[in-house]
């Protein structure tokens, strides 16, 4: 682009010469192309989208499509999965600032300036300029501040992985505990029923005088005990339900109308967790997270390495001058200047030094954290396989005993109703059918709640 004479028949055309316009773009332009010549640098994603990071949908194992809708409330709704991600968005962003101290930079400046002086005119100067500067990452300081930051953008990244793992287990274990609650309240209602109607036939069989008060205190007593524990399940019911409600960031009453019903405690089957490949430890977040880390300090420790090394920088300024704001853009006056410096550290008191030395620090403590880190997650996986398997051969034990204990309450109610036995034997079959039934429906819960353990301790599935 070059400008012509305002009037060409008027005058003869003067020679041509680039507007400031011209030169800064050719300016910049130049130096653009120089500091992005030996760049490769992926484009940084959108720091609005978490996507991949809820791949996982571990809990559709339990077919239960409350659960499932409870998860995907809390997926969008918890504080602490939000303020997660918004501490993935500060490492993204903290990571574009080190992208940016690669790439070229320019500054536009702009000033205007009044002189007056006694017994003279005052005088208006108006300046326009480009700055323009980059640092020849020639040992790669930038590139390695660069990797560090992006480790370090990885390493969030898994840590809010992990945080939704963990929110994700929590609203299950909630769910599961509180249709194990549901389970047990159902239980004891059931036996109360029961015992009042004994309590009933107990009453009318001492107005004929076949027992005395005695069984009927023992009846009503049995009754009230009974009772006695169900507000104790309620209390806890709703406590959970509260608890459930926050985990999906809510108020704590505002899930109560969707949890009411008594729901079915959820189950998976049984060969679920049969079969684990051996490499599942490397998808748990704390375990890449690790990993990621450990990368950042072998980042850190080069860009200690490269600071202590000779540092190039190209430079260069365009400035305008004139006497009015429109004269910038023609008949300005012109100064441009290019520099290119370098910079040797000679005497810094060995603090370059001792920067590496503590950069290897933090690699070989980040390398024993890593190592502390499988081995508690061989730890997990292993307490989790344990307790599903021994849980599972408790459940079967404990579902015969309810089943002979339901068989011998019937025939003991039967047997004292024709006078064959006393009242304490129909006690005692009915405490034992309670606390039979109370303790499948409660490892039931256990069961699927160390399903969900092991899920947790794997990473979210395998």
């Amino acid at each position: 682009m070059f400008l012509r004479p305002k009037h060409p028949l008027s005058r003869p055309t003067p020679a041509r010469r680039p507007t400031p316009l011209a030169c800064i773009m050719a300016l910049s332009l130049g130096l653009l192309l120089g500091g992005c010549a030996n760049l490769n640098i992926e484009e940084t994603p959108d720091a609005n989208t978490f996507q991949g990071l809820t791949e996982a949908t571990w809990w559709r194992d339990f077919h239960d499509p409350l659960l499932t809708e409870l998860i995907t409330r809390a997926m969008r709704a918890n504080p602490t999965i939000l303020s997660s991600q918004a501490a993935l968005l500060q490492a993204r962003a903290l990571r574009d600032v080190k992208l940016a101290a690669t790439r070229p930079n320019l500054t536009v400046s702009g000033s205007a300036q009044r002189n007056t002086s006694d017994g003279a005119e005052s005088s208006v100067n108006f300046r326009g300029g480009l700055d323009a500067s980059w640092e020849l990452d020639v040992f790669g300081a930038n590139r390695s501040a660069l990797a560090n930051s992006e480790a370090d953008l990885q390493a969030a990244k898994a840590s809010l992985r992990d945080v939704q793992l963990s929110m994700t287990a929590e609203v299950a274990l909630a769910y599961i505990q509180l249709c194990g609650l549901q389970a047990q309240l159902g239980i004891a209602q059931h036996n109360l029923s029961s015992q009042q109607e004994t309590l009933q036939i107990t009453q009318w069989r001492a107005q004929a005088g076949l027992v005395t008060s005695l069984e009927v205190e023992q009846a009503q007593t049995a009754v009230s005990q009974t009772a006695a524990q169900l507000p104790a399940l309620q209390s806890s019911l709703a406590k959970t339900r509260h608890s459930l409600a926050v985990l999906t960031g809510q108020r704590p009453h505002e899930l109560d109308t969707l949890l009411t019903a008594t729901l079915p405690i959820p189950q998976v089957a049984a060969q679920a967790a049969d079969v684990i490949p051996a490499d599942s430890l490397r998808q748990r977040a704390d375990v890449r997270a690790a990993e990621e880390r450990i990368t950042a300090a072998l980042a850190a420790v080069d860009a200690a390495e490269a600071a202590r090394l000779p540092k190039f920088k190209l430079g260069g300024s365009l400035g305008l001058t004139a006497l009015t704001l429109a004269g910038l853009n023609n008949g300005a006056a012109v100064a441009t200047q290019i520099l290119a410096s370098m910079s040797v550290p000679i005497l810094d008191g060995g603090a370059a030094k001792a920067q590496v030395r503590a950069q290897e620090a933090v690699l070989a403590q980040t390398r024993a954290t890593y190592q502390n880190t499988l081995l508690t997650a061989l730890k997990e996986v292993e307490d989790a396989l344990i307790a599903l398997q021994h849980d599972r051969e408790r459940l079967r034990h404990l579902q015969q005993a309810a089943s002979a204990a339901d068989n011998a309450a019937l025939l003991a109610q039967n047997r004292y109703n024709s006078g064959l036995i006393d009242f304490q034997t129909v006690l005692q079959t009915q405490r034992t059918l309670l606390g039979a039934q109370d303790s499948v429906a409660s490892l039931q819960a256990d069961l699927s709640s160390g399903h969900v353990r092991l899920i947790k301790a794997m990473g979210g599935g395998w």
